[in-house]
């Protein structure tokens, strides 16, 4: 006969694994804050950003790598838990830190200024108070110009949307001197202003192309939450290339004529194709496009599009064991690729056969940089035109039994939680967490069974003991 779940065996059992689970967390924290103080990503990135350290934090490169990052201070805009502090830094040739800035509540888009050496012009969000919104809470979205070696730096436009999330503008180009294109994921748009008269002198609503009743996400919440423009020439026409994330779709604008239908990439649902991507890049023709090269954000991949026979077609995927929710790719001239891993708290520029020959840990990045290569993809060719070779990372042969429950959950879920977990939880930690949410339940079932402790729905509420 076997032994009943409650007799002590089972109740002995079940709390030695509720200790022995508690145990590892408690020290999993404790070495967690002793090695690096309580901060995010790498501990010596993040103490020399704190404490303004010279030596080298990251290996060395030709020019300045500058890294935008996000917060997932979601509740407020800033907390001690891992990676709430958005920051902008920029890493020297040596490895050591060039600039630093945290003023602002977010930091996206980054773009070095032509012209310049060490200039950049990036898009920040500032969530302000209800008392400075006139009642309401409200996001300050602008593009501030810096000069990375003096510090100087410039107001360039701003303008204030209401709330806090799906509000906040992720991209602006720079047209020429006097226009920007901006990505207005507030109102779901895409407008070009010049800045000398602040009059805004085109635009492009995504209502024109998309029924909000049945595509995207949430309408008006957060429909499309267009994430990223590039001003684009094709067929020797103005067009504009916009990221429209929650339509897994990156889409082509005539700046006369609308919606190019025929140079969409993907659709709405079509998850094989693009998951809620960022920032993708369009290589032109005289770098062996048209191409597309795209941080695949929910499949956990960058991927590129080549453009065949009026169609796109894939012609390059990486992925490695650690990449998780990547949101920014660029092909650099010598044939390299540099891709922020955000949920992988890391930069990495991987070389022509797919292994990562650069890498700085930096908690929650969102966009990278490297000065004195262009734009973006501007400077680099396309993978078909560099006979690039696909490398992707297959958790059921190389991975271990956690990769390979998490290849098989939803990819939202595993972002999600990814997103939200302590950096200092791994696999040892996550699974101690999950024999405390089995054994505790559990244990406590068994007591509650064993004291034969019911309540009873009349007034006065009544405990009885059986």
């Amino acid at each position: 006969m076997s032994p009943s779940p409650s007799t002590p065996s089972a109740r002995v059992l079940l709390a030695a694994v509720a200790v022995v689970a508690a145990a590892v967390l408690v020290v999993g924290y404790v070495e967690a804050e002793r090695d690096s103080e309580g901060v995010a990503g790498d501990p010596a990135v993040e103490q020399a950003l704190r404490t303004g350290d010279d030596a080298a934090v990251v290996g060395p490169r030709e020019t300045v790598t500058v890294v935008a990052t996000d917060s997932n201070a979601f509740v407020a805009d800033e907390n001690d838990g891992p990676r709430a502090r958005a920051e902008l830094v920029a890493f020297a040739p040596d490895g050591s830190v060039y600039y630093h800035q945290n003023g602002h509540t977010r930091y996206w888009d980054v773009d070095p200024v032509k012209g310049t050496d060490a200039t950049v012009e990036f898009v920040y969000a500032d969530h302000l108070a209800a008392d400075e919104c006139g009642g309401s809470v409200c996001t300050r979205n602008g593009v501030e110009r810096v000069n990375l070696t003096t510090g100087e730096s410039t107001d360039v436009y701003s303008r204030i949307t209401p709330g806090k999330h799906s509000t906040r503008w992720h991209d602006v180009d720079r047209i020429d001197d006097e226009r920007l294109l901006v990505a207005d994921i507030a109102r779901d748009r895409v407008f070009v202003v010049n800045t000398t008269t602040e009059l805004i002198t085109w635009e492009w609503d995504a209502q024109a192309a998309f029924d909000p009743t049945d595509s995207g996400g949430p309408f008006p919440a957060d429909w499309t939450h267009l994430n990223d423009v590039e001003y684009v020439e094709i067929d020797g026409r103005e067009a504009v290339m916009v990221s429209l994330r929650n339509h897994d779709q990156v889409a082509f604008v005539d700046m006369e004529r609308g919606l190019r239908e025929d140079w969409t990439l993907g659709s709405d649902g079509d998850h094989d194709t693009l998951y809620e991507q960022h920032n993708p890049d369009y290589i032109p023709p005289e770098r062996g496009g048209p191409a597309l090269l795209v941080a695949d954000s929910e499949n956990g991949r960058v991927v590129e599009y080549q453009r065949e026979d009026g169609e796109w077609v894939r012609s390059w995927t990486w992925s490695d064991d650690r990449v998780q929710w990547p949101r920014d790719a660029d092909r650099l001239p010598n044939g390299h690729t540099l891709i922020t891993d955000s949920n992988g708290d890391r930069v990495v520029e991987v070389d022509r056969e797919g292994e990562v020959v650069w890498t700085a840990s930096i908690g929650f990045p969102y966009e990278a940089e490297r000065l004195g290569t262009g734009e973006e993809s501007a400077g680099g060719e396309s993978a078909a035109s560099l006979g690039l070779d696909s490398r992707t990372f297959d958790p059921e042969r190389e991975g271990s039994a956690l990769d390979r429950v998490a290849a098989a959950a939803p990819p939202t879920l595993v972002n999600a939680v990814a997103y939200v977990r302590p950096r200092w939880v791994g696999p040892v930690e996550a699974a101690a967490v999950l024999a405390l949410l089995v054994s505790v339940p559990a244990l406590a079932r068994i007591e509650y069974r064993r004291r034969g402790v019911s309540a009873s729905l009349r007034w006065p509420v009544r405990f009885e003991r059986k």
